[in-house]
């Protein structure tokens, strides 16, 4: 209900619906004192903390206290069989062992108000277990983002089928750390912003792509882009989506 009241008031904000909009996920948090160099950058940064992990719960408590909004990175089984690190869910868990599992990694991450997925290229392609994890969310009334770790993931769209908010990565920033990649990386960023209206990008506590993001993300609002928190976009998800099922009734009614 929360988010229904979210949706239909934004959708009046023409600044949803108008200007060009960025959310940059940082992910992977948890292991490393490092990590904390993350609550350095701005507050509109989301940041998505690894379940059971030494700094996990203590960043998340830090980051809510700033305004940061917070996300459950929940660890999901790869294809190349690299291993998940506690809380995370296999091919082979029952119902009832992932459901468990998803309860035990949000009370390990306090305050999270949505989930992406840690690796996930085998299980966010198999129907049954995306279901179970589905469910799970819409019972915690948390939105997704599915990291697209694959491009057969069926996250999203099981996601979709149960109501739950959801919206897709469409850049990695930081799978090359050199200062050119980076940099590559970010002008695609606003393009794609300016072109699509909202993107969600997502990268990782490396130093040197919290250092980058310090120097760079001024260079958002230059162009014309506004960095918001991760949430914020589902509202221009909801808007988007009634325009085009518009845009569809009205093709519809013509060929009458």
């Amino acid at each position: 209900m929360r988010f229904l009241i979210l949706f239909l008031a934004s959708i009046f904000a023409s600044s949803y619906v108008n200007a060009a909009q960025v959310a940059i996920i940082i992910d992977d948090i948890g292991y490393r004192h490092s990590d904390e160099a993350v609550l350095s950058l701005p507050d509109n940064i989301t940041l998505s903390v690894l379940p059971h992990t030494p700094l996990g719960r203590s960043v998340a408590h830090t980051a809510h206290q700033r305004g940061y909004e917070v996300m459950l990175h929940l660890p999901m089984q790869a294809l190349n069989g690299k291993k998940l690190g506690p809380g995370g869910i296999t091919n082979d868990m029952s119902e009832i062992d992932v459901k468990r599992i998803i309860q035990q990694d949000f009370e390990s991450i306090p305050f999270a108000k949505g989930v992406n997925n840690h690796m996930g290229s085998l299980l966010t392609q198999l129907d049954e277990p995306m279901r179970w994890v589905m469910e799970s969310l819409k019972q915690k009334q948390v939105y997704f983002v599915d990291s697209m770790t694959t491009r057969f993931s069926k996250a999203g769209s099981t996601a979709e089928k149960l109501g739950i908010p959801q919206l897709k990565r469409q850049i990695f920033l930081d799978n090359d750390l050199s200062p050119a990649a980076l940099n590559q990386q970010f002008e695609r960023l606003i393009a794609l912003a300016h072109r699509q209206g909202q993107v969600v990008a997502i990268a990782h506590p490396y130093p040197e792509t919290i250092e980058y993001l310090k120097l760079n993300l001024p260079r958002l609002q230059q162009a014309g882009v506004s960095l918001v928190k991760t949430s914020d976009l589902l509202a221009y998800r909801l808007a988007a989506n009634k325009k085009q099922q518009r845009a569809g009734k009205d093709a519809a009614i013509r060929l009458k």
